[in-house]
């Protein structure tokens, strides 16, 4: 039998014999080496984020020496915004926006203390904006009221105070609006547009509720949901869904509508998740300082009209707006409070309008507004801001 040749060795241009192809050197991945490089990484951005901290504190001296805010509301949005633009991905938006204002208010501790008033207790919504807004490196206050948050800027025993304004399927919070009346020195120093998730939380079945607690709007939010599924129990109102949470932990056949957050909080099992009767509810926040924010061009004002009940005074403050292309956004009327009952009450109306306060468009629809009112107050001009969710 004739015996198999060899194959021919491959030859190179020169006629020379070329190597034997060597096996790939690479090797796969193991669990061992991917994890050394997570280590090597994690080491990577331990040094870059104290080096981050570093520089922001030293911004935070030259914003001392120059007289300036330390937090400012743009200028975070900003960074997230570009740092969530520039994300290809694996990680979501949602994850990476959680991740900067996180380090940007571990940063903003080592230049300043902040404390911020919400109406509580913890795992409120309105503390859940809080958070969403400043990070958890601050003094969060949770006060007892939507009047306690604004005493307690007034009176200077906190920096800024967290309080809803509107929520998109009930309107305005009049509580709130009434206390702008009380307190127009108090302005708006930003806005949280947070998406609210309500859950039915309980230690006992569905079937065993008997008594909801909750906050009013957070009850008549989900009044279809719970007169279609909880038809028989009571609904109870107390001051806010976190007060409902801790109800519900120690009261046996009673539940709580409040956030997924509270659940965990007060040791609550989800009976049920988004039980809102609309899938986009959102309430705007508005977070009250002694001062507004500086312009960032793109801005939106809150203001504070007071007309007498005349044919034609509303249409004739709103002319002016039109004139210099001032887009409203927002508007709602309130009776003025403890006013004399006349044949012509007045009232109240507040406006959003895009723009801030410095724009000459704005300047001049203002000036003309002005003249044709009994009182305007400017509630403040700040950055208009995303949803985002709770």
């Amino acid at each position: 039998m004739a015996r198999k040749s060899a194959p021919a060795s491959k030859t190179t241009t020169a006629g020379k014999a070329a190597p034997a192809e060597a096996p790939d050197a690479r090797r796969a991945p193991t669990l061992s080496s991917l994890r050394a490089e997570i280590d090597r990484l994690d080491l990577d951005l331990v040094t870059l984020l104290n080096r981050r901290a570093e520089i922001a504190t030293q911004i935070g001296q030259i914003k001392h020496s120059q007289g300036l805010e330390i937090w400012s509301a743009a200028r975070e949005d900003e960074v997230i915004a570009r740092a969530v633009a520039g994300s290809s991905g694996p990680l979501p938006n949602e994850t990476l926006r959680l991740i900067f204002r996180e380090l940007m208010s571990g940063s903003r501790s080592l230049q300043k203390n902040l404390r911020v008033a919400c109406l509580g207790p913890k795992y409120s919504y309105s503390y859940l904006a809080a958070v969403a807004k400043f990070g958890e490196a601050v003094d969060h206050v949770p006060v007892g009221s939507i009047a306690a948050v604004f005493e307690e800027v007034n009176r200077r025993h906190v920096q800024f105070g967290i309080v809803p304004l509107e929520n998109s399927t009930d309107g305005r919070i009049a509580d709130t609006l009434d206390m702008f009346i009380k307190l127009p020195n108090i302005k708006i120093r930003a806005e949280i547009r947070l998406r609210i998730h309500h859950c039915l939380l309980g230690r006992c079945e569905w079937s065993q509720v008997r008594r909801v607690y909750s906050k009013s709007q957070a009850l008549s939010q989900c009044r279809n949901w719970l007169g279609k599924n909880l038809p028989q129990s009571a609904k109870v109102e107390v001051v806010s869904t976190a007060a409902a949470a801790e109800l519900a932990q120690r009261e046996e056949f009673a539940a709580a509508v409040a956030s997924r957050a509270a659940a965990a909080a007060y040791r609550l099992n989800i009976l049920a998740e988004n039980i809102e009767d609309q899938p986009h509810n959102v309430t705007r926040f508005a977070v009250i300082a002694e001062v507004a924010e500086q312009p960032t061009g793109k801005d939106k004002t809150t203001l504070m009209l007071r007309l007498h009940n005349q044919v034609g005074s509303l249409n004739r403050i709103l002319a002016p707006f039109e004139k210099y292309a001032v887009n409203l956004t927002w508007i709602e009327s309130f009776p003025v409070p403890d006013a004399p009952k006349d044949t012509n009450p007045a009232y109240l109306f507040f406006l959003d309008i895009e723009g801030h306060v410095n724009d000459p468009p704005v300047q001049k629809a203002l000036e003309a507004v002005r003249k044709k009112c009994d009182r305007l107050d400017i509630l403040g001009s700040y950055p208009r801001s995303e949803c985002i969710e709770s």
